[in-house]
């Protein structure tokens, strides 16, 4: 996982990163589909939330991969 450093003890990563911005936007998403008549319960949602943040780091994998790949110049 890539973090970047701050200063002190804290850390922050990207927030694509973080299971709490997925799962807060799947909620969202699950309140808005029970709008709708659809049902989601709660560990479908834990479920979705993983599969949503482990997708996206498997994204974030290959487009590092992709770009050393394709970079002009070498790593010093």
């Amino acid at each position: 996982m890539k973090w970047r450093k701050e200063e002190g003890m804290m850390q922050t990563k990207e927030w694509y990163r973080s299971k709490t911005i997925w799962g807060g936007a799947l909620a969202l998403a699950a309140a808005v589909a029970g709008l709708f008549g659809v049902k989601v319960d709660a560990a479908t949602g834990v479920d979705l939330a993983s599969a949503v943040t482990d997708a996206a780091a498997a994204v974030g994998a290959l487009v590092a991969i992709v770009g050393r790949l394709d970079a002009k110049s070498t790593i010093g």
